[in-house]
């Protein structure tokens, strides 16, 4: 499972990383990225992050 942002569309408003931290995390630009890790690990809470994006910028 490989996650993306769409750094476009994404506002930063930090609904990703909050329900996913390990996956998610709001950078200094003000766009949430992908970190490095284990995403199948992670993939309940990747598609709760994929659901609850406002604007939709995340993508599997």
């Amino acid at each position: 499972m490989n996650p993306t942002v769409n750094a476009e569309t994404c506002i930063g408003c930090g609904t990703c990383e909050s329900l996913c931290g390990g996956v998610f995390k709001v950078e200094d630009d003000g766009k949430a990225h992908v970190v490095e890790g284990d995403h199948e690990v992670n993939k309940d809470c990747i598609n709760k992050a994929v659901e609850a994006c406002p604007v939709q910028a995340i993508v599997v």
